[in-house]
């Protein structure tokens, strides 16, 4: 290296640290511009280190469930085997559970978190099942597996510490149990391992992450520009003893530098802080210990080289357009125009990137080439809100006039100067584009998920039924044995089968009464006896005789010469055939699912149900109707993502606010003259709110239609049907304008204190 590149790397280092003391040492004003860019960034930092630690969060979650899933299946029953058999229920709209086992043998094995062999009859529980059923609250659930407890599982053996589980020693279990599997080993293959990610949980997923991550670096690029107008007038003071121009953008690179680097530092004990509580704001599905919550090492380093990078770029960009002179500090003149022709391009690459995966693609296809392909799409086509805003706001401004003195003073105040505005209300354009996006995808899911319910309310729950035996012998039915529930008004059992794989004409067929069929399609009229087709049976032969297995019994019917044909509700399961039990010479004698009819304002009825269930065959699955509606998977990710918004939105309306404030106080001068020459406070107060509403307004505007069409183009690529969810538009809509609101309302004592006479006093 030469001496005067020596000297030159020295002169760097040393205008970075007079920088660094400057930032120390510049009284009261510079120790509030460094603790509001400290605070700031630190704010930015907590939020990418969660992000961070989503990895390791999930992989934390995903190798104790796979530790806890029952091993390959044992042929032969020996002292070291076990039968097991998995169970699945709810309890007041939450998930419980859990495996019924039965040791064969002295040394059974145990799951994870288990560490003593449970006697008939005896149960271990997790901490939040074992809290839930010692309180008033879980005393119809004490009644469902008649369980003794004692004991709970161990953290290694739950997902989470709000999850619901429970292993119990049951007789119930055994070789010719349905499901039933014989093990020596925890942690193997279990059939219960997912086999691929949907395509709508991987779209949300990946989407989520951008919500959250691409707002969270617009927030940490304004936090660093808070307090510049100070800094340029402590700039122009070096210049005034002799630096030059070069010189102190470095110092200024400097004093940015410190402020990251204590934001790094204060995000990251603020991080540490916010793991402990953060798994209590989830939903009991999302829940995880805070040692899980730990960032990804290659991640966190990327966090901490990545933010005082941005903060030094973003300070070297901001005095393009400044003049430090020795005198002052001038601001380059003239409007600038945006240019439009290149500010499309990244959302239009976006849609080429997710082209190619409209119309929905495979599990199997879901793979890191998609899950990049699928991110990068999103977020290109998010950051085009970023870039287009500023433009837009620009060019509104430009041709707004009139109005009263308010409006005149904000319009004249954002035609010179938008940036600042901008700044601030491109996170929230892009936040509620964001969610709009995810809001639209979660509710045509919904939507999807539940299209096949009748529009009528005859039934309120369906019994999947697996053991095709009678519950109490030959004389008694299932929907006997269910319609003596308390609380239950009517039953009636459904009769799902199909023909033989290798028959000449595959055709699955439902078998109920008329009350039951109108639950899956729209009957003109039904009697006993009659039979109708669905869209897969209206072509086949009249005359033609088909043959069903009823659980090895041989069941014949002939097609009749005029079958109607009718709508299924269904866009998941359909039926070719929809008979009436009088339609068949030999109708089944048990059902694969049995309609339950009871008054859905008592929500103990549905409890009560359950509990007969599982005291007949504990694998049998309960589901209400209105849980059909709510997939418990998805509503989970809607309330995750309701708490992110909310964060969201409170960081960046406290980054609006500190730029309001920051603003007000560089223009205590003009502010107090327009007040002595008879500004009434109502038109400056008027004038704060609308240079806030109009730049917010035209950001919802744009959100509203960008979040609408990536929302379209994602439930395309989820294939799930395209729609508009308005009541997500209208709700983070009406959130962004509340925000409006509130930041205006605190920073009125600050205005008002500007505008007295004191503020026309300089030295």
């Amino acid at each position: 290296m030469s001496a005067g590149t020596r000297r030159g790397a020295v002169g760097w280092l040393d205008d970075l640290a007079l920088g660094v003391r400057l930032s120390v040492a510049g009284g009261r004003s510079g120790w509030a511009r460094l603790a509001l860019i400290s605070v700031g960034v630190g704010l930015g930092v907590v939020l990418l280190l969660t992000a961070a630690a989503l990895p390791t969060l999930a992989a934390a979650r995903g190798d104790r469930e796979a530790a806890r899933l029952p091993g390959p299946v044992v042929s032969a029953p020996g002292p070291d085997t076990l039968l097991t058999v998995d169970v699945e229920s709810r309890y007041r709209g939450a998930d419980v559970n859990g495996w019924l086992v039965r040791p064969e043998g002295e040394r059974p094995p145990l799951p994870p978190g288990v560490d003593r062999r449970l006697a008939p009859g005896e149960m271990v529980v997790s901490p939040a099942l074992a809290e839930l059923l010692d309180s008033p609250e879980g005393a119809l659930l004490r009644e469902r597996w008649g369980g003794r407890v004692v004991g709970t599982i161990g953290p290694d053996g739950l997902a989470g510490p709000d999850e619901r589980l429970f292993y119990l020693n049951s007789e119930q279990v055994d070789e010719e149990s349905l499901g039933a599997r014989r093990i020596d080993a925890y942690g193997g293959d279990g059939p219960q391992e997912a086999g691929g990610v949907s395509p709508v949980l991987l779209v949300l997923g990946v989407l989520g992450l951008v919500v959250l991550l691409l707002p969270v670096m617009i927030f940490v690029t304004t936090a660093v520009r808070f307090g510049s107008e100070a800094r340029d007038r402590q700039l122009a003071a070096i210049r005034l003893v002799g630096a030059d121009s070069a010189m102190t953008r470095r110092v200024a690179a400097g004093e940015s530098l410190v402020g990251a680097v204590l934001g790094l530092a204060l995000g990251a004990l603020a991080f540490l802080g916010v793991r402990g509580v953060a798994g209590d704001l989830l939903p009991p599905g999302f829940s995880f210990f805070a040692a899980d919550m730990r960032p990804v090492p290659v991640l966190a380093l990327l966090v901490v080289v990545l933010v005082p990078t941005v903060a030094v770029l973003v300070t070297l960009s901001a005095l393009r357009r400044v003049v430090i002179e020795p005198l002052g500090v001038v601001r380059r003149g003239g409007e600038r125009h945006r240019r439009f022709w290149w500010r499309p391009l990244p959302s239009l690459v976006g849609l080429l990137l997710l082209y190619p995966l409209l119309g929905g693609f495979t599990e199997q296809a879901g793979g890191l080439l998609v899950e990049l392909q699928l991110a990068a799409g999103a977020t290109l086509l998010l950051v085009g809100v970023a870039l287009l805003l500023p433009w837009l706001v620009q060019a509104t401004v430009r041709r707004l006039g009139g109005g009263g003195v308010a409006w005149q003073l904000a319009v004249r105040r954002l035609q010179l100067d938008s940036d600042t505005a901008v700044r601030a209300v491109s996170g929230i354009a892009v936040s509620v584009a964001g969610v709009i996006a995810v809001q639209g995808v979660l509710g045509a899911a919904q939507t999807y998920s539940a299209s096949d319910l009748s529009p009528d309310d005859d039934f309120q729950a369906v019994v999947y039924v697996y053991e095709q035996g009678a519950p109490d012998g030959p004389a008694r039915t299932w929907a006997e044995a269910l319609a003596d529930t308390v609380g239950v008004r009517a039953t009636s059992g459904l009769a799902d089968l199909g023909t033989a794989p290798d028959a000449a004409q595959v055709h699955r067929v439902y078998i109920a009464d008329c009350a039951a069929l109108r639950q899956y399609a729209e009957l003109p009229s039904c009697a006993e006896g009659d039979s109708f087709a669905g869209p897969g049976g209206a072509s086949t032969q009249a005359g033609t005789t088909l043959t069903f297995d009823d659980d090895g019994t041989p069941i014949r019917w002939t097609v009749p010469a005029e079958v109607p044909t009718v709508r299924q509700y269904s866009t998941l399961v359909v039926a070719d055939f929809l008979l009436t039990p009088g339609a068949l010479e030999v109708p089944p004698v048990n059902p694969s699912s049995v309609l339950v009819a009871y008054d859905p304002a008592d929500r103990d009825t549905v409890e009560r149900l359950r509990n007969t269930v599982a005291q007949v065959d504990p694998t049998a699955v309960v589901q209400t109707f209105e849980e059909r509606r709510t997939s418990s998977v998805l509503a989970g990710y809607q309330q995750a993502l309701q708490i992110g918004a909310v964060v969201l939105l409170l960081v960046i309306g406290a980054s609006m606010l500190v730029n309001i404030l920051e603003q007000l106080r560089e223009r205590r001068r003009p502010l107090a003259v327009l007040s002595a020459f008879g500004a009434r406070r109502r038109s400056l107060s008027g004038s704060v709110l609308y240079q806030v509403a109009i730049p917010v307004t035209l950001g919802m505007l744009l959100a509203v239609v960008t979040g609408s069409a990536v929302a379209a183009l994602l439930q395309s690529v989820a294939g799930i049907s395209v729609g508009v969810n308005w009541a997500a538009i209208a709700g983070v809509s009406g959130t962004a304008a509340v925000l409006v609101l509130v930041v205006t309302a605190a920073s009125l004592p600050l205005l008002w204190r500007l505008t007295r006479a004191e503020g026309l006093r300089s030295e």
